[in-house]
């Protein structure tokens, strides 16, 4: 598509492609989320399609024309992978390169050296925050459970007491930290700053992972005392390697773009000229796109070099690592297709008009709406995109921390207790050997103190910034 036509679209797309009033656009809205989340769980659909087609059908109800509706949709999509695509590729290699070369194993190993006794369920805290840093959330827990496995069996400890501190590291980093695909998505839509949003979102989920994590297991160690289940302890990635990446050198890595996104947002607060040769520099560097392509540039050499692989199997591990993120992309894009074609048909704007008479503050609003979706439809990132496109238009006299708050209520209201529409829930209760029963007074209870404990950090926040 050239230049020119993608200008066409944008100029047709700016306008509204409807004239319906409020109670039809409110009611289009509803149906269409209906749509999407029958389409989810009771038909099982992939949510790429679902949402694809409750775009359509949003279109529809609000009486906007049909080609209309394609050319928002299309039109968002577009923009949302090429805002976001690139990033979420460039982290799942990242990803790739530390589970395949045996640096995740690195980090794992060496913190346990070092921790014991009533510091392991920190020590779990710990690995599966550096380790969720650059992995997706599904992936993590793939790499973990068979060192939460071996840690509670070997030491005898309790699963939970183990467990719980793992996931809750895993899933506040999915959440609330960028690179994961649901902060950028938000981040994208709301137009936040990535390095206010990631420095924030480490204040909000330090204290959120402790009392989720080593605090909440005490309590779900009394109330689910299982053991270890042998039978779901699999191989490790590095126990077929001669040798592995050193511990600094795994850690430096995957820390490196959250260094240089972070030096960028401190750049801009205390210098803020661009003019100014130095904000230049770290505005090149720590641009998301610039920080994870040193990241995966250097763990080329940190972690496949170091690990002994050859320029043939690098190759084949960067190949591997982007066929699982397709349906991942997929999805993102088209919900930043039901993101646009929300705001095309004008629900931005009656969400911004009736927001004036409301006496709920606008980050509690995102976090209920980010609720709701989640509840409905299971998927944490159907839950962030679709409640960033809905609130989007209410950034729009925000400062820059406040829009990065806004990213974050957000992401925690996308955590809210997982269930069984959620196919994290049903992963939790097969590696863990837990009952549904069991698995809801653990893993969904969690995901509900992940959500509240971040909100009330977001909002208090909010009150000082």
């Amino acid at each position: 598509m050239t230049s020119l036509s993608v200008e066409m679209l944008a100029a047709e797309a700016a306008e509204p492609i409807t004239s319906a009033g409020n109670a039809q656009l409110g009611i289009a809205v509803l149906a269409g989320i209906a749509v999407i989340v029958l389409l989810i769980t009771k038909f099982k659909l992939h949510a790429f399609l679902a949402l694809t087609i409750g775009s359509l059908a949003l279109g529809a109800f609000a009486g906007a024309p049909l080609d209309k509706t394609i050319t928002s949709f299309t039109l968002g999509l577009g923009s949302t992978v090429a805002g976001v695509g690139v990033l979420i590729a460039l982290g799942a290699i990242l990803g790739k390169l530390l589970a395949d070369s045996g640096g995740a194993d690195q980090i794992v190993d060496t913190i346990l050296a070092k921790a014991g006794g009533r510091a392991m369920p920190w020590a779990m805290v710990l690995i599966a925050s550096i380790i969720g840093l650059p992995l997706f959330f599904e992936v993590g827990i793939v790499l973990l459970i068979p060192v939460v496995l071996m840690v509670a069996k070997r030491g005898n400890y309790s699963l939970m007491r183990i467990g719980i501190p793992a996931l809750a590291g895993l899933s506040v980093m999915h959440g609330l930290i960028p690179p994961h695909p649901g902060p950028l998505v938000a981040i994208d839509a709301i137009g936040a700053n990535l390095g206010v949003t990631l420095a924030l979102g480490l204040v909000v989920a330090i204290p959120t992972v402790i009392i989720a994590g080593p605090v909440f297991s005490k309590y779900a160690a009394r109330w689910v005392d299982i053991p270890a289940p042998e039978k779901m302890i699999p191989q490790r990635a590095s126990d077929d390697l001669e040798k592995r990446p050193s511990f600094g050198a795994t850690v430096a890595t995957v820390l490196l773009p959250v260094v240089l996104m972070m030096a960028k947002a401190l750049v801009d607060i205390v210098v803020d000229n661009p003019e100014h040769g130095v904000q230049r520099v770290t505005d090149v560097i720590g641009s998301p796109l610039i920080a994870l392509l040193a990241a995966v540039i250097v763990g080329l050499f940190t972690l496949g070099r170091a690990a002994g692989f050859t320029k043939d199997r690098i190759s084949s591990t960067v190949e591997k690592s982007l066929a699982p993120i397709a349906g991942v992309l997929l999805i993102v894009g088209a919900g930043g297709g039901f993101k646009q074609t929300l705001i095309d048909i004008g629900v931005g704007q009656m969400i911004l008009e009736f927001s004036e008479n409301w006496a709920i503050p606008t980050l509690l609003l995102a976090w209920l709406i980010a609720v709701a979706i989640r509840l409905a439809t299971g998927s944490a990132t159907v839950a962030t995109i679709s409640a960033a496109g809905l609130v989007a238009p209410l950034a729009a006299d925000m400062s820059t921390s406040h829009a990065a708050l806004l990213v974050l209520a957000i992401g925690a209201g996308s955590l809210f207790f997982s269930h069984v529409n959620d196919a994290g829930f049903w992963l939790v209760k097969e590696y863990f050997g837990m009952s549904v029963g069991q698995t809801i007074k653990t893993w969904s209870v969690m995901e509900t103190i992940i959500s509240v404990v971040g909100i009330v950090f977001v909002l208090l926040l909010s009150l000082v910034l």
